[in-house]
């Protein structure tokens, strides 16, 4: 039978220097990761409008393009809408609340 040897413990997360703490702080900022996803739903929007726009013209034959198209874009504005009522819901209710 093998025995692996037992790997040390990382006991670094007692004074705050472990290697996932370290992680996190290189990660992005909510507010970073707003406007990200922020600009992928515009972007979303504008490319499914250039392809209307290419399909009115007759660039674009394949109706399916402009359909996935337009369909992303506004599940993508959906969700951006849904996330928008509950952080403002939950701002509501922050405000509510009785000190």
């Amino acid at each position: 039978m093998n025995i692996n040897n037992i790997k040390t413990l990382d006991l670094n997360f007692l004074d705050g220097t472990s290697s996932a703490i370290k992680d996190k702080t290189n990660k992005t900022s909510f507010k970073d990761f707003m406007v990200d996803s922020l600009n992928e739903v515009n972007k979303l929007q504008v490319d499914a409008d250039n392809y209307k726009k290419m399909l009115a013209v007759g660039k674009i034959d394949n109706i399916h393009e402009v359909m996935i198209a337009s369909e992303k874009a506004d599940i993508a504005l959906q969700f951006t809408m849904s996330i928008k009522n509950k952080v403002v819901d939950a701002y509501r209710e922050i405000t509510r609340m009785q000190i």
